[in-house]
């Protein structure tokens, strides 16, 4: 058995990574032959993360709040505490908080043979995430 303390800040989501403020606590991270990465992301009211992609896939579990996914030319999904999403390896994807809430989910992944956990590309335009929000009133 390993116990850790609590030792490591609430990170900002990175500029490059996320549209709006994000914060993000580290839960598990990889070490030797273990490969499992996890993280509490909390989303403030219209943050999201740019579009990407996992190279062993990712799993987002909602904790709290309302929020958003899309895979690349799929539904935008309206997700909820307690809602599990997985998201194929290599599957372009974006998550969220909702315009008008909070969202806290656990991120949780492996990193490939090289440590990377993921491939960051282009933003989520205010204009698709609008869209995005448009398309789930009433969800």
């Amino acid at each position: 058995m390993q116990l850790t303390r609590n030792s490591i800040e609430t990170a900002a989501g990175p500029s490059e990574w996320f549209t709006g403020v994000v914060y993000i606590d580290t839960v598990a991270t990889p070490s030797g032959p273990f490969r499992l990465s996890a993280s509490s992301v909390h989303f403030t009211p219209g943050a999201r993360t740019a579009w990407h992609t996992h190279p062993k896939g990712q799993t987002i579990y909602v904790t709290e709040g309302v929020g958003l996914a899309q895979r690349r030319g799929g539904p935008v999904e309206v997700i909820r505490p307690g809602d599990r999403v997985f998201f194929e390896p290599e599957e372009h994807h974006w998550h969220g908080a909702s315009p008008t809430r909070f969202m806290t989910h656990l991120a949780l992944l492996q990193v490939d043979d090289d440590g990377n956990s993921a491939t960051w590309g282009e933003h989520v335009s205010d204009e698709e995430y609008g869209a995005a929000s448009d398309n789930t009133e009433g969800r």
